[in-house]
């Protein structure tokens, strides 16, 4: 399980790592303003 705070640039391309790399895994975003980034 990860659990990323903040939907910035940096917290998604994280998540985004993290989904490459382990397909299966649970990814928990956290992200206080009503935008996240699409970028990553």
């Amino acid at each position: 399980m990860l659990i990323v705070i903040g939907g910035d640039a940096a917290g998604m391309s994280a998540a985004s790592q993290v989904r490459r790399l382990q397909p299966e895994a649970d990814i928990t975003v956290f992200e206080r303003g009503p935008y996240t980034s699409f970028s990553a």
